[in-house]
């Protein structure tokens, strides 16, 4: 039987390049989340009482990296450059730099993690400087609209309010970051000090630059408000299920509800056949395409449907609450 929790190390930019300390972030699957040091490229981190992270690469990673760079043979656009120009009073230092997926490491050392995870396909990047005070700004091409607010959505710091900017924006005193579309930007500032006008006008003129909607991902939109804890897109094993690869997680006082996407309803059946397997028994139910009930020690009672290429459900373990009808409420939604 598949374990019903699984863990996974997933470091976020690094503090600081080169030889230099980085911060990682630690997040534990099924039913908490922890985030370890919360890092501030190009300066120091705030800490958490988590474990710091190692530098090895796992393997899952190391095959990620073969499959991005023969993805990396057809053409791609680039994502769009940033230029000190933009600013006026602001001049570069050193060279503009260009990532992909396979050289992010020699760019962000073993915190790269934290961007394959989420599809990373390429960055731009450019440092510029204003007397004393130096930003680290890249723009990264995430793929899609969903990476890109998930790897927003997991470097803000949840405790702080965001700013209309793009579909959404965070701004630190020596941190900035906003969400475009497919593109995720940051900007790490120096030295120690309140850089919260100087990264305000930075984020509304490479606003301006950056091209895509600034419409919420759509499947935002899919679950309750009421009562949501949190909303987060999970970029491997939803649920703490391995066969559930990518998908939405939202958490309520009473449990949990998912989506998760498959490339088409015929690779969705199939995850659905083998979901039966790993929750034998399960009781037949009809929602959507096709439907189980079942009951896990791990996540309580569960519904699970599928409607298209989407995996679904809710898992609780509250007695007041029914899984199945707040399943078909959520079906309703799923499009």
């Amino acid at each position: 039987m598949l374990a019903a929790f699984y863990t996974t190390t997933m470091p976020v930019p690094g503090c600081q390049r080169g030889a230099r300390t980085r911060a990682c972030r630690v997040e534990t699957r099924l039913d908490t989340s922890s985030a370890g040091e919360t890092p501030i490229r190009g300066g120091a981190c705030f800490s958490l009482p988590t474990p710091a992270c190692g530098r090895a690469v796992p393997r899952f990673l190391q095959l990620s990296l073969l499959a991005f760079s023969l993805a990396a043979l057809a053409p791609a656009a680039d994502a769009p450059a940033p230029t000190c120009a933009l600013v006026p009073g602001w001049s570069q230092s050193g060279p503009a730099r260009s990532y992909e997926a396979a050289n992010l490491f020699e760019y962000m050392d073993g915190n790269a993690e934290g961007y394959l995870i989420y599809g990373f396909r390429n960055m731009v990047g450019v440092s510029c400087h204003q007397a004393e005070i130096s930003f680290v700004i890249d723009v990264s091409d995430m793929g899609d609209a969903d990476s890109a607010y998930g790897l927003f959505s997991g470097n803000r710091d949840p405790s702080q309010p965001v700013s209309p900017i793009g579909v959404s924006a965070q701004v630190t005193p020596r941190r900035a970051m906003f969400v475009k579309g497919k593109y995720y930007v940051e900007i790490a500032a120096n030295p120690e000090g309140d850089h919260t006008a100087a990264l305000r006008t930075w984020l509304a003129a490479l606003d301006r630059v950056v091209p895509g909607s600034t419409a919420l991902p759509e499947a935002l939109a899919w679950f309750p408000a009421e009562g949501r804890q949190s909303l987060r897109l999970v970029p491997e094993s939803v649920l703490g299920l391995r066969l559930l690869k990518r998908g939405y997680v939202a958490q309520y006082d009473f449990g949990k509800a998912f989506v998760a996407y498959e490339a088409s309803p015929e690779s969705a059946a199939a995850v659905m056949q083998k979901l039966r397997t790993r929750f034998d028994p399960v009781t037949a139910a009809t929602l959507a395409d096709e439907a189980f009930a079942a009951t896990d020690h791990y996540l309580g009672r569960l519904f699970v449907f599928r409607k298209g290429r989407f995996v679904c459900g809710y898992s609780t373990k509250s007695e007041t609450q029914d899984p199945a009808a707040l399943a078909a409420a959520l079906a309703a939604k799923v499009h």
